[in-house]
């Protein structure tokens, strides 16, 4: 597997998403492994698929375990219904999902500010049968603009993300314009400007976008990246982006913030996919 150079690699911020990598674990234990493995920070997409307002003592019970690991979260999902699996998001499902979504909004937010989480992720969610789009996309930006001013209260930034359309037919933002323009509703509509792009190198890669044009557009707007290799959305080396190359893009077009690892280990333990990554980046600063 061909990894990154040490001085590219020490040149960014990696964290570990604990809901793809380490999974063979359960989740209290994930981060104290990803502590193990070199790492310091980690981020999460909404942990309880089937509770947006878990009890308290659930929600302590994983501030401790990440607190104990000393490892900063750095980023963490909105809920988002069944993820993985089916879903794509709430905030734009009419009914119960974006009742559900709204109830987690100061949940998620608290917890987020009681780890010094700065980053929040609100999926958008799937197009429905017999409910007009424009009538999605209303209720989407309601709902948006209560997270961002959730995000704001607590000092983070709110992420909009692009999925890919071979995997996710009936997500509505499968390019990067698509979600670049809700960024710029939302932060339109509550004027806090806190509404930034989520660049997913992997999403955008399978919409066959063109990255390093992506990249000097939406740099500015970017407020998290996330990576994984295509094909196989595995670690960098496995497949053919030349993900060292698109991240130094990045840093020449001024982003400085946090890169994800959102892939999949394979058929290995999750300790076994990071030999790509020197251990001496992997450490947060």
């Amino acid at each position: 597997m061909s990894g990154f150079s040490l001085d590219a690699a020490a040149a960014q911020r990696f964290d570990v998403n604990l809901s793809i990598l380490f999974t063979e674990l359960p989740l209290l234990e994930r981060p104290a492994a990803a502590a193990a493995a070199g790492f310091g920070a980690v981020e999460l997409w909404w942990p309880w698929t089937d509770s947006p307002t878990p009890e308290r003592s659930v929600l302590d019970a994983l501030r401790q375990a990440i607190e104990d690991a000393g490892v900063q979260l750095r980023g963490l999902n909105f809920y988002a219904g069944q993820l993985p699996g089916p879903d794509r998001g709430a905030l734009s499902l009419p009914g119960r999902e974006s009742e559900r979504f709204r109830a987690n909004i100061d949940v998620a937010a608290d917890f987020a500010q009681s780890l010094g989480c700065t980053a929040l992720n609100a999926l958008y969610g799937n197009r429905v049968d017999g409910v007009a789009p424009a009538e999605q996309d209303e209720l989407a930006l309601e709902n948006l603009v209560l997270a961002a001013r959730a995000a704001d209260r607590v000092g983070a930034v709110l992420l909009i993300e692009t999925l890919n359309e071979p995997e996710s037919p009936r997500y509505p933002l499968v390019t990067a314009p698509a979600s670049i323009a809700v960024v710029d509703k939302v932060n339109e509509a509550t004027g806090l400007g806190n509404a930034k792009f989520l660049l997913d190198l992997y999403h955008l890669s399978m919409n066959g976008e063109d990255l390093p044009s992506v990249i000097e557009r939406y740099a500015a707007k970017t407020g998290h990246v996330q990576i994984a290799d295509n094909p196989g959305r595995g670690a960098p080396g496995t497949g053919s982006l030349p993900l060292e190359e698109l991240l130094g893009l990045l840093r020449k077009q001024g982003y400085e913030g946090w890169v994800g690892l959102e892939y999949k280990p394979g058929d290995r333990p999750s300790t076994e996919a990071f030999e790509w990554l020197p251990h001496e980046a992997r450490a947060a600063r």
